[in-house]
């Protein structure tokens, strides 16, 4: 049995959750429109540059968390999910999963996206082990921090080895797809790395070391 590990945004899906949530926070009326746009888009520029501040972003993105109470955070989840997420998945998308699953391999997502977005969408494709960056909690709440080590670049290497320590896992036969070469930590290491609708850096390093591409559109 292998470890089949899935990246989320851009590769499960067909778009990125994160900007997905703040347009749907924008149309809620919840964040101002102008700030909102503008910080992501000079997030997303550094994302593409591979020289993103996590915890930075991570405390403009987590900040509608703590400012809204819980209840609410998961009505406006639910509708989220339901009437904007689900359709992201492709039948493409769907069909890989479900052929590691049917090999019997382990299923992980591993994403940066803050768990709280990411859990419904591991739970739509059948998929039990997520590690996400996990919004910091007190009593219930969340305080717009970050708990542990986001699982962004090398941090997904350390949280999964972590994992891996705990569930008796290893990369032997292990698979990764991403579409992104910030995931090149991880890519690195496994035995199997695929290239998912890559952007231009992770093409070019999956052409030199003769990594499969695939399109999941």
């Amino acid at each position: 049995m292998s470890l089949a590990i899935f990246d989320l945004d851009n590769t499960l899906i067909r778009g990125d959750s994160d900007y997905q949530w703040g347009q749907f926070l924008i149309a809620k009326g919840v964040v101002d429109p102008d700030y909102a746009r503008r910080e992501h888009d000079r997030y997303y520029a550094d994302y593409l540059a591979g020289n993103l501040d996590i915890y930075a972003f991570l405390s403009f993105q987590l900040k509608p968390l703590a400012d809204n109470d819980r209840l609410t955070l998961e009505a406006w989840r639910q509708e989220f999910i339901n009437h904007h997420m689900l359709k992201l998945i492709t039948d493409a998308a769907q069909q890989l999963v479900d052929d590691h699953r049917k090999k019997g391999d382990t299923l992980m997502i591993i994403t940066a996206t803050n768990s709280f977005l990411a859990q419904p969408l591991a739970d739509a494709f059948g998929i039990t082990h997520l590690i996400g960056t996990d919004p910091e909690e007190k009593q219930g709440q969340f305080t717009g921090k970050v708990m542990g080590t986001p699982s962004y670049r090398e941090g997904k290497v350390e949280r999964l080895n972590h994992w891996m320590a705990g569930h008796g896992e290893d990369l032997i036969n292990s698979w990764f797809y991403s579409d992104s070469h910030n995931d090149l930590p991880l890519l690195d290491l496994v035995e199997h790395p695929v290239a998912v609708n890559p952007d231009d850096i992770l093409a070019a390093h999956a052409h030199k070391r003769g990594w499969p591409i695939i399109d999941l559109d």
